[in-house]
């Protein structure tokens, strides 16, 4: 697999995580620009095999120069989902509780949002995000799974203040 081919493959997955990372359009699109162009700096045609989870790490990595360069999260007015519509009513509340769930997300502690986001969003192995993360595996563990119980207790609060 060449580079051309790896970011055809892989230019949607890096955009939906960036995006879901910075929550800004052009940030995302930016950052992901910066990971091919890091990607083609440093490799070569012999190296590009396991490209997807060295891509990812590149990906977070290139955010976090972001946000330490900004100084602060980029945030937009709203996460627009590409889900088909099937009435109005069911899109927005679609929205609605893609965007709850996002900023559950991102009320988390830094390392357990990332955690969530690359294994549960994005469905890398335990193996990748923790190199992505450069943390053991049973750390990266410990991190999901109190990321998870976070977001159950605020998803749970909210059905109650709802219901």
């Amino acid at each position: 697999m060449d580079l051309d081919e790896a970011f055809e493959a892989y230019v949607d997955d890096l955009y939906r995580y960036l995006f879901s990372l910075s929550k800004n359009h052009h940030t995302a699109e930016d950052l992901v620009q910066e990971t091919f162009y890091r990607a083609y700096l440093q490799l070569s045609e012999d190296e590009i095999m396991h490209i997807k989870p060295w891509l990812f790490k590149v990906a977070y990595h290139a955010f976090i120069d972001f946000t330490r360069k900004h100084n602060r999260l980029v945030i937009t007015d709203k996460i627009h989902s590409q889900m088909i519509v099937k009435t109005p009513e069911i899109d927005f509340l679609e929205k609605e509780s893609f965007t709850a769930l996002m900023n559950d997300i991102h009320s988390l502690k830094e390392i357990e949002m990332h955690s969530l986001v690359l294994c549960d969003l994005h469905q890398l192995s335990l193996k990748e995000a923790a190199d992505i993360l450069q943390l053991n595996i049973n750390t990266l563990k410990s991190h999901i799974s109190r990321g998870r119980k976070k977001v159950i207790e605020r998803v749970k609060g909210r059905r109650r203040q709802d219901g």
